[in-house]
């Protein structure tokens, strides 16, 4: 597979889907450890936030940045509540 192929294979929506699924488990995961709270009531907490709907939202660019970060993003958010 030469990197045009590659690229292309990437950009599907099944593919971008799995990355961005990949990328909230991370995140869940982190926010598990933060707060002490089990990683699904992470997930259910993140899942609700305007932190999750800014990383689904392309245009944000927060889909850019590495799971730390978000979960900062998500603590601080949750701070302003």
């Amino acid at each position: 597979m030469n990197q045009k192929e590659f690229e292309e294979r990437i950009k599907s929506p099944a593919i971008q889907e799995m990355i961005l699924s990949h990328q909230i488990g991370g995140v869940a995961y982190e926010l598990s450890k933060r707060l002490n709270i089990s990683p699904a009531r992470a997930l259910d907490l993140f899942y609700r936030s305007k932190t999750c709907a800014d990383l689904h939202n392309r245009k944000t660019g927060l889909y850019l940045y590495g799971n730390l970060y978000i979960a900062d993003e998500f603590m601080l958010e949750s701070r302003t509540l």
